[in-house]
Order: C-alpha cells, then structure tokens, then sequence
C-alpha cells in the first residue's frame, strides 16, 4: 500500500522502536529523534534505553523510555496501554526486537528452539495484537517488522532464526490484507548484513551466548547507514523494502531458480 492522503509523515509521528537499546534500533531512534519525531524506545536493557535516549537530538521530552521483554508476552498488552498514554496516540510501531542463532539443527536444545521463538515471532504478534486495536478505532497506523533475508531463505546454524523470520513474513502478509479496509499499514523489512551485535549475542544450540563475529556482519554496512537507506523508503510505506550487499540476490535466485541457490549455499561459507 502506498502512502494515501491524511497518512502522517514520519517526521510528524509518535513512532514505537523495539530493540532500541543497539544496533538498528538505536541507530533508527537517532534519525528519528533528528528529523523531529516523538519517540517510544523499548528494550530489556534500561540502562542503554537511558543512554540512547541521552544520545537522541532535540527535546529530551520527545523520548520516553518504556523498558519491555518480548518474551513476556503476557504483559505487552499493558505495555501498549502504557505506550498509548504517554502521547493519547501511537502511530508507528518498529517490531525489531530480536535474537539470533548459530547452531545446527540437529543439535539445537528444544527449549533453546521455543526460546528463540517466543521472542522472535510470539512477542513480535502479541505486542502487534496489543496496538492494532488502537490502529483500527483511529483508521490510521503503520506496522514495520525488521525481518531478515533468513525470512527468505536458509543457509547452516540458523535454522530456528530463519524459521522464526519465515513464521514473521507469513503471519505478517496475512496482516497486511486484514488491514487494508482499516488504512492500516505493514511492511516487511528485510536486511542483509549489517555490522551490529546481533551474531554476538547469538545463541548456541545449549542457549549460551555464542560471543564470535560473523564475517557477514564485520564487513557489511553500519546500522547507521541502514537507517539512513531505511527510512525514506518507510516513508513510501512499501510492503517489502530489502536493503544489504550482494545476499539480497539470493532472495531473487531462489524466486528464479530454486535449484542455482542451493547449489550456491552448498559451497558457501557460511559462519
């Protein structure tokens, strides 16, 4: 769906950024912060929501800090009441709270596997479930999930990431059709690589922390130039938007030919 009359730019919205305490998230509540938008940070972290928030431009009244764990999913409802409140309105709200794997299938723990999807997919639906009521009675509202190009294909040791991202791209399709008849909008984002903590942070079949940089992410683009490139195709309010280096192609190669990318992939380097 394209941008319609009476859709607010996002320069004039109160936008609701989850994972904002690193990474895309923190860079995205900077540009926003910039361009002059009242903003919403959640992460488990409030420490480093303090500290995003003491980096963000403008009025510091612009940011409220709302600290959430999106596998609590039991509480994201009040959280979104208690988002709402802060300005009697929200109209965007970022889904890119997340985690990441490095694991083999075969070996990763189940409760590890269930882990990685409560947060990945079930926080990112309920908290969605929780705003969409206020999106609805206002016929106005715009949902962005940061997915991934893993929503799109796999690739070894990130089995249960890539399933939570493919979970994410058709519950989220299916929203988007719901929605037209409520003007509300959703988009998919889908990166690439891009240099932040995420495979750091990644866990391992046993749910340890996996500590290692991947060599995608230490030579891809900054989460600072992915926010830079994001944004303005937000405002377009595209369904899909994918931004990266040359992995973007796989999602087209598989579309093409099924068969070349699995042959690619069979003699990648994958870490």
């Amino acid at each position: 769906m394209g941008q319609q009359s009476g859709r607010k730019r996002l320069a004039d919205s109160v936008v609701w950024i989850t994972g904002a305490s690193s990474g895309i998230g923190e860079a995205m509540a900077y540009d926003f912060s910039r361009m002059g938008a009242r903003l919403i940070l959640s992460a488990r972290r409030s420490g480093e929501l303090e500290r995003v928030k003491k980096n963000c431009e403008g009025d510091p009244g612009r940011v409220q800090l709302l600290p959430l764990d999106l596998s609590d999913t039991g509480s994201l409802r009040q959280k979104a009441a208690e988002a709402i409140a802060f300005w009697g309105e929200v109209d965007v709200l970022i889904n890119n709270g997340g985690i990441s794997q490095r694991a083999l299938a075969a070996e990763a723990d189940l409760s590890v596997i269930r882990r990685i999807m409560e947060v990945n997919f079930f926080g990112t639906v309920a908290l969605t479930q929780a705003i969409l009521p206020h999106f609805i009675a206002r016929k106005s509202g715009y949902v962005v999930v940061v997915s991934s190009v893993m929503g799109k294909i796999g690739t070894k040791f990130r089995s249960t990431y890539a399933a939570s991202k493919h979970a994410l791209q058709g519950w989220f399709d299916c929203l988007r059709q719901e929605m037209y008849e409520h003007q509300v909008d959703v988009t998919l984002v889908c990166p690439g690589f891009v240099k932040t903590s995420i495979t750091l942070n990644s866990v391992t079949a046993d749910g340890k922390t996996y500590g290692q940089m991947g060599e995608g992410q230490s030579k891809a683009m900054s989460a600072e130039t992915f926010s830079r490139k994001l944004i303005p195709k937000l405002e377009k309010r595209k369904p899909e938007i994918f931004i990266g280096g040359p992995e973007i192609a796989a999602v087209w190669v598989k579309r093409l030919s099924p068969g070349l990318l699995n042959a690619i992939l069979r003699r990648t380097k994958v870490t």
